[in-house]
């Protein structure tokens, strides 16, 4: 029996039920597009990084037969150290801060004996060989006493990187060959400032031009790892 009282147009609720949220294919698209960003990213970073790869594999990896080296490889290599040497207004210098480009290094006294000043002389000679790829190369020398420069060297160290460093410390990154002197060599670091080569004393006129080849084939198998013009 129904009420009498109760509103004649009264009519039913309707309910509408949800689904709760779900992944949605719309954010299945960002976290795949995001993971492909990334892929991306790495497929960049490895072709930048290739040349410096490939350059590296070819002269110290893969050493074809019938590849002379006149230079003496140095294995394993030996990083630059992170002290700090003197240039010759006694202003330091952290050796690191040469890096990035090559390093032709010799060692000798502010006096600098007749052996000295032929390896100078052949380190600024084999830096003018190189010609247009000579702003690749630094050449640096070295001091392990406080005597001044003298005079007469001022033509062959011009345009050098001259610093003071202590001698012991020095003998912990660079060593001469057995029998030899530390300052009986020309010593080669790469722009990532690892010591690779060691040249002996240039006794003759060959042996200077056997030093520039090893050069050129350095400087052609990396030249994506320096920076030009320091």
């Amino acid at each position: 029996m129904s009420d009498p009282h109760a509103p004649k147009d009264l009519k039913p609720i309707g309910l509408t039920v949800y689904d709760l949220p779900t992944e949605t294919s719309s954010s299945l698209s960002e976290s795949t597009r995001t993971r492909g960003g990334r892929l991306y990213m790495l497929l960049v970073l490895l072709a930048c990084a290739a040349p410096v790869i490939l350059s590296y594999l070819t002269y110290y990896v893969i050493r074809p037969e019938g590849r002379v080296h006149h230079g003496e490889l140095i294995d394993p290599q030996r990083a630059i150290p992170s002290w700090a040497g003197k240039d010759l207004q006694g202003k330091d210098m952290p050796l690191p801060n040469l890096k990035g480009q090559w390093l032709l290094v010799s060692i000798g006294k502010g006096e600098c004996d007749e052996k000295c000043e032929r390896l100078l002389f052949v380190q600024r000679q084999l830096h003018k060989l190189l010609n247009k790829e000579s702003d690749r190369l630094d050449r640096v020398w070295l001091l392990t006493d406080q005597s001044a420069p003298k005079p007469e060297l001022l033509n062959s160290i011009e345009g050098a990187t001259i610093l003071r460093v202590p001698a012991d410390q020095l003998s912990q990154w660079l060593a001469p060959a057995n029998g030899r002197l530390l300052e009986e060599h020309l010593y080669l670091v790469d722009p990532m400032g690892n010591w690779m080569m060691r040249f002996n004393y240039p006794d003759d006129a060959q042996t200077v031009v056997n030093m520039k080849r090893d050069l050129e084939r350095l400087l052609r198998a990396s030249s994506s790892w320096d920076k030009p013009g320091r």
